[in-house]
């Protein structure tokens, strides 16, 4: 079997922990390094994290690297009342076994990407963009090297989450975003469009926790904590589950409908900081480098998580 090569760069966070093990459990994916990032949470929070779920999956043999500490330009901005004041919902924090790997992530990233044939490593960006960014500045040759981007982030037709009309992996550091979207990196994204369809019900959730593995549980976990947060501020009962989609989309692409687009971020206007311009009209375009997901088949996505979690 080829496996598919992959970093997953993320900001753990009750969602990332649920596509974490997702990722974990996918023989079919090879992981070759977990990078954090501030933003759900701080960063030395989202690492701990990334080293708490990777105990509980059993896959120590992936390295987990910290990251950027903040936004190329702004001030950190949390998402604590969505995650949990630590990140992962109802779970207490302990002290992973296995420390933090040498290295930062931004040269991790690089390091895993040029060690390899242009092309064949995938990344998962499940938070802000700053790692990516910070690595194309480096880097730029990564933007021709790298194969499959799949990044969480972005609104359109339903709106932002964070603001009218922003995203918040895209509002905490829309300046990286910006730079990612420009630097020719042909970027497929899973903005709220397509994520808003993968919803946790208490169905779904009842059949992943009935699997009783320490990784169904502990998916079953975060999205029990999510569908609470739902009822609280939301007001639905059915919590999407945003950053399942980029790694279910490597799994199986067939799950989700793309469309080519040309995407552009808002950095000058406070008001709409954050917002995405998903352009779909070739001649207005002018180019269409980057795809956009307008649909996901939540059963199909679903059913990942029960195969992948047993």
């Amino acid at each position: 079997m080829n496996r598919q090569a992959l970093i997953i760069d993320c900001d753990p966070g009750v969602d990332d922990a649920v596509a974490l093990m997702l990722a974990f459990g996918a023989s079919e994916l090879d992981l070759l390094a977990v990078t954090t990032v501030g933003g759900n949470v701080p960063q030395v929070k989202t690492t701990r994290n990334a080293r708490m779920l990777r105990q509980i999956a059993d896959r120590e043999d992936v390295p987990v690297h910290a990251g950027a500490d903040r936004p190329l330009r702004r001030k950190p901005a949390g998402a604590g009342e969505f995650h949990g004041a630590e990140g992962l919902g109802f779970m207490a924090p302990f002290a992973p076994a296995k420390g933090v790997a040498d290295g930062h992530g931004v040269d991790a990233l690089i390091n895993a990407v040029n060690a390899r044939e242009p092309g064949t490593v995938a990344l998962a960006v499940l938070g802000p963009m700053t790692n990516l960014a910070l690595a194309l500045r480096r880097e730029p040759m990564l933007a021709k090297r790298l194969g499959p981007v799949a990044v969480m982030g972005g609104a359109r037709r339903e709106g932002g989450n964070i603001t009218a009309s922003a995203e918040f992996n895209v509002w905490a550091d829309p300046e990286a975003a910006d730079e990612v979207m420009r630097s020719g990196l042909p970027v497929t994204l899973f903005g709220l469009d397509a994520t808003h369809q993968v919803r946790a019900t208490d169905a779904r959730i009842a059949a992943v926790a009935d699997l009783r593995t320490p990784m169904a549980d502990t998916a079953a976990a975060m999205m029990r904590f999510s569908q609470q947060v739902e009822r609280e501020i939301v007001g639905g009962d059915a919590p999407p589950v945003h950053d399942l989609c980029p790694v279910a989309w490597l799994l199986r692409p067939d799950l989700f409908d793309l469309a080519p687009c040309r995407i552009q971020v808002e950095t000058a206007s406070e008001l709409t900081r954050g917002h995405t311009a998903v352009e779909f009209r070739a001649g207005v375009a002018g180019s269409q480098p980057h795809r956009w997901a307008v649909s996901a088949d939540a059963n199909g996505v679903f059913d990942l998580i029960m195969d992948k979690t047993r």
